[in-house]
């Protein structure tokens, strides 16, 4: 602008380049140029820079986007893409950058976006022009699909640990409890007598599906990095050289499919969203067993609360929690699921809120497992409580043994069901048991029952009659707690 400029031709002027979002106009723009705005005139409007803007959430994956860009530049230098002394800049300088998070000294800029421009930015200012160069041969889209299954393997892994965690516990409270006897329930109803033993080694079985779920598939390990955009690159990438060392099975196939799909991640979530739901099923056991209706187990004052108002009160606050955050985990699934849905082939920025709702399933799951090994390290059972509800002879735990009864002795397992529905109802009018019922009440039911039945209506001779694989005879209980030591290592 020249010195004989008039004032009103100076105001003109600065008008025009705020409407164009030029240099000058204000609060429309805000921050620098940055590494993305070549074909642009200014800043980002700060709306868009606050809805755009990932880097708190995804700067917890710098390890793998230090470790994808190390192998991305290994391979440059071996095609010959980039010089080897250009390479070296760059190992030396992410190693830097590395350093700087693991010490918690990284300092973030206003132009980083996301942990991938934040990196290369450090980068750039540590090493200069060569920081520059790393990115040849690769796009965001893929760079960003490698970051998340590189997160991925140490997300599995962390979880799994864990569950193995709550295993454990599981297992040392089976062998320490195991031979408590106490009511099996359907529909929130007595329904027939089991081994402690046999219903913690149950949540240990159902456990391990879930672990073999957030362990992932096998065979479909492969790396993203090369896919470009979507559609590769034209510079002669060894894309095997880098998954090989990023610790893949191989690289993708298909270029298009390495950067629209988030199906690993939607799939690991959906396993969290199981294990969860399975801890869920298990706080709701303890917080019923923990209530004075129940009065089967007591958990520890160090996983018990109180009440603001009643001093008496002693809640399972961790148990319902369990609950409650399998709702998170669950809800995650659904955002993953949502957010894909309707979405054209190729990558849309859609595609950045896969990772908060990834990684609130994880930590939410993470806090559950560790909620639920404190509480079952530190429960204890009362067995009196137990065999009472099993042995309170309004209950009729037994019933089934006195229908398999007649079935032993010819009767059709409908016809005998029908019998012992009469004898039910019989001891119910008396209010007795089915073994107080007098021999003349049983062969009224039943011509084939008589007074031998009562050997069969024990506690004791119904569980040991279920010695089969699966069954919760003792002797089916100890072979199986025998074999998750094993497993366990324990």
């Amino acid at each position: 602008m020249s010195a004989s400029e008039s004032d009103s031709t100076r105001r003109r002027r600065a008008r025009k380049a705020g409407a164009s979002g030029m240099p000058g106009s204000g609060d429309a723009t805000v921050g620098d140029a940055g590494l993305l705005r070549g074909r642009f005139v200014g800043g980002v409007h700060p709306a868009l820079d606050r809805i755009n803007r990932s880097f708190s959430v995804d700067r917890r994956m710098w390890r793998e986007d230090i470790a994808g860009s190390t192998a991305h530049a290994r391979m440059l230098g071996e095609q010959g893409i980039l010089p080897a002394k250009a390479v070296r800049r760059i190992h030396k300088g992410l190693a830097q950058v590395a350093r700087e998070f693991e010490a918690g000294t990284f300092v973030d800029h206003p132009e980083d976006e996301d942990i991938h421009m934040a990196v290369e930015r450090r980068l750039t200012e540590l090493i200069g022009e060569d920081g520059k160069r790393l990115h040849a041969g690769r796009s965001r889209n893929d760079q960003v699909a490698t970051d998340m299954a590189l997160y991925l393997h140490g997300a599995r892994e962390r979880l799994t640990r864990k569950v193995v965690d709550v295993q454990v516990a599981l297992v040392a409270l089976a062998a320490r409890d195991g031979e408590l006897v106490l009511p099996y329930y359907t529909h929130l109803q007595r329904a027939q007598p089991v081994l402690l033993g046999h219903v913690l080694l149950a949540w240990v079985e159902m456990l391990e599906d879930d672990r073999a779920g957030l362990a992932g598939p096998a065979g479909r390990d492969l790396c993203p990095l090369g896919a470009g955009a979507g559609t590769g690159t034209t510079f002669p990438l060894d894309r095997r050289a880098t998954a090989r060392e990023l610790g893949f099975a191989g690289p993708t196939r298909n270029s298009l499919a390495s950067v629209s799909s988030r199906r690993e991640v939607t799939m690991a979530a959906a396993t969290m969203a199981t294990t969860a739901t399975t801890l869920s099923r298990l706080g709701a056991d303890l917080v019923l067993w923990c209530s004075r209706e129940f009065g089967f187990a007591r958990l520890g004052d160090a996983v018990s609360t109180g009440s603001s108002i009643m001093p008496q009160k002693r809640n399972p606050d961790g148990a319902e929690l369990l609950r409650a955050k399998a709702v998170v985990v669950s809800s995650s699934l659904s955002r993953l699921l949502e957010l894909q849905r309707g979405l054209p082939l190729g990558y849309s920025k859609d595609l950045q809120e896969d990772k908060p709702a990834l990684f609130e399933a994880e930590d939410t799951l993470m806090d559950m497992l560790d909620v639920a090994r404190a509480m079952l390290e530190d429960v204890s059972f009362d067995g009196a409580a137990m065999s009472a509800a099993v042995e309170d002879p309004r209950g009729y735990l037994l019933a089934t043994e006195a229908a398999d009864f007649l079935v032993r002795r010819g009767v059709s397992f409908r016809e005998a069901h029908e019998a012992v529905g009469a004898l039910v109802s019989a001891a119910e009018a008396r209010g007795v048991g089915l073994a107080d019922l007098p021999d003349e009440v049983l062969t009224a039911a039943h011509a084939r029952f008589d007074g031998t039945l009562r050997e069969v209506l024990t506690t004791g001779a119904a569980l040991s009659a279920r010695s089969i694989v699966g069954g919760t005879a003792p002797t089916a209980v100890r072979r199986e707690l025998a074999a998750w030591k094993r497993r366990l290592g324990r």
